[in-house]
């Protein structure tokens, strides 16, 4: 069927039409910058020619080259037969206007921090100035650290992670964007040999729970499995840094954490803890935000009830 495609097609449309026939055939799961068969398509093969990703229409009837053709049909394949996500076939993804290199040593980027940095802090960070360091925990690829620096330019920024393997993937993303002297990459768990305070913190650590990484899509077990699970209920990176927190914030120092779908298990282990749910696109229980003084009480609290 591939080949007989890859000799026979000629035009974006044909690919298109394809592409979303096979997707659909293979009851793909998305989740990694789109969430239907058609603009996944449409993703891949704007791409993979190296045209603009929002805009398909005028390419629609372009007539392609042989090898063109043979390079797209290649990569349906792959996603369609191996459930490889888009983003490790094009080495691309997206988070607002900002595109980074990824493969499969590091997640496809989809935190939901990075529509919180910068105006909807200003409640507790009035001015970007302010932030003279940050730190990025589990940084990944290093795409919520870049934002960081977009949205703080006078600040310091550690990137900090476990897997050395990321950290290959955040520093081509870091020299992508000319932030070499403003980023500095760190090998470290969590928050190991960290001292200097920090006047903003945030972390997209691993939080999936135990049953749910075992009942994770195919396309999923693509990521790094250590990016993934956390322990048995997925908050054991969370709970470390909540502990942590404390020591390495400046005393107007703001905590922000993503920890998915685990608000109702986070508020029972920590019932002191004053957490501020922040608004994002896709609801208002997946980041957290604690100032050093709302830590400092709370975990008092919680460490007297025991």
């Amino acid at each position: 069927m591939y080949a007989q495609a890859a000799s026979s097609f000629t035009t974006v449309r044909d690919l298109l039409r394809f592409a979303v026939s096979r997707f659909n055939q293979a009851g793909l799961t998305y989740g990694h910058g789109t969430d239907n068969a058609h603009d996944e398509a449409a993703y891949l093969i704007l791409t993979t020619l190296k045209l603009p990703i929002d805009r398909l229409e005028p390419y629609l009837d372009a007539r392609l080259l042989p090898t063109e053709v043979k390079d797209v049909v290649d990569l349906i394949e792959r996603r369609a037969e191996e459930k490889v996500p888009v983003a490790y076939l094009t080495h691309e993804a997206w988070q607002g206007e900002f595109s980074f290199y990824v493969d499969e040593r590091v997640l496809v980027p989809r935190s939901f921090i990075y529509e919180l940095l910068g105006e909807p802090l200003q409640p507790w960070i009035e001015h970007p100035e302010l932030v003279h360091r940050a730190l990025d925990l589990c940084t990944g690829s290093g795409c919520l650290a870049i934002q960081l620096a977009h949205h703080y330019p006078d600040a310091e920024i550690d990137a900090v992670d476990i897997s050395l393997d990321a950290l290959e993937v955040a520093a081509i993303n870091v020299q992508n964007y000319g932030l070499e002297e403003q980023i500095q990459l760190i090998h470290s768990d969590l928050c190991e040999g960290l001292e200097e305070p920090y006047d903003l913190i945030i972390a997209n650590p691993p939080y999936v729970d135990a049953e749910s990484v075992d009942a994770l899509p195919q396309e999923y077990l693509h990521e790094p499995e250590i990016a993934l699970g956390s322990g048995e209920d997925g908050l054991d990176a969370t709970r470390e840094i909540l502990r942590r927190a404390p020591d390495l914030l400046t005393e107007h120092g703001v905590l922000l954490v993503e920890i998915g779908h685990n608000r109702e298990m986070l508020e029972e282990c920590f019932p002191n803890l004053p957490f501020m749910w922040m608004e994002t696109a896709s609801g208002d229980g997946f980041v957290f935000l604690l100032t050093r003084d709302d830590l400092i009480k709370g975990l008092e609290l919680d460490e007297a009830a025991e």
